[in-house]
């Protein structure tokens, strides 16, 4: 049974609720899941003032040294002008320790975001995350065309071959769609699968070496 994190930060919400179908998706595929978030980096009063919302629904992760316990980790975080927030730069900003030691090499990772509009910088935002998860040695994993739910124009939607993705509007009313769900899970199940066979292969080989 491979273990999988779903790590993530949110503002307002909404990418706690992508992490939560993510960590769903993973576990359809036999994963033990673990849903965390990254520690709040905003002074309170700015974070009042914004109106974030102080998700208490999972445990926030302080240790960096945990991402080693994992088979697979997938990463969301809303986007900040193009690029991830601060809030998840700062936590795999003190990880420096792994990738020396090369802890996370091999892994499976992948990353799901949020922004405002359609054209908010999804895909920008995505590849900010992939490219840290790819400095640690994650082989990083999309979401696939096989997802078809993504495509067509019928209706306002995240989704990117890159990750999954949801759009919150300007005033963050919007919520996550059934396709956007949908998609996050069908990326979690496939992380979570793909993590398990590299698991068990490795497994296999460590007599030998």
């Amino acid at each position: 049974m491979p273990k999988i994190l779903v790590l993530y930060y949110s503002s307002y919400g909404h990418l706690a609720t992508m992490a939560d179908a993510v960590a769903d998706g993973a576990r359809s595929a036999g994963a033990e899941v673990d849903v965390r978030r990254v520690p709040e980096t905003a002074p309170f009063e700015v974070a009042e003032a914004a109106g974030f919302v102080v998700d208490q629904t999972h445990p926030q992760l302080d240790d960096v040294n945990a991402l080693g316990d994992y088979d697979g980790i997938i990463v969301g975080a809303p986007t900040r002008f193009g690029r991830m927030p601060s809030q998840m730069a700062a936590f795999w900003d003190k990880a420096g320790g792994l990738w020396m030691s090369g802890k996370l090499n091999g892994k499976i990772g992948g990353a799901f975001t949020s922004t405002a509009t359609q054209h908010g910088g999804q895909e920008t935002t995505l590849f900010s995350i992939i490219t840290n998860l790819m400095h640690f040695g994650l082989t990083v994993v999309g979401l696939d065309y096989g997802f078809q739910g993504q495509g067509g124009v019928d209706e306002v939607k995240g989704g990117s071959p890159y990750g999954a993705t949801t759009i919150a509007d300007g005033n963050g009313s919007r919520r996550p769609s059934a396709s956007e769900l949908d998609g996050a899970r069908y990326q979690g199940r496939k992380i979570a699968a793909l993590a398990g066979k590299v698991a068990a292969a490795e497994r296999t080989l460590e007599p030998a070496l």
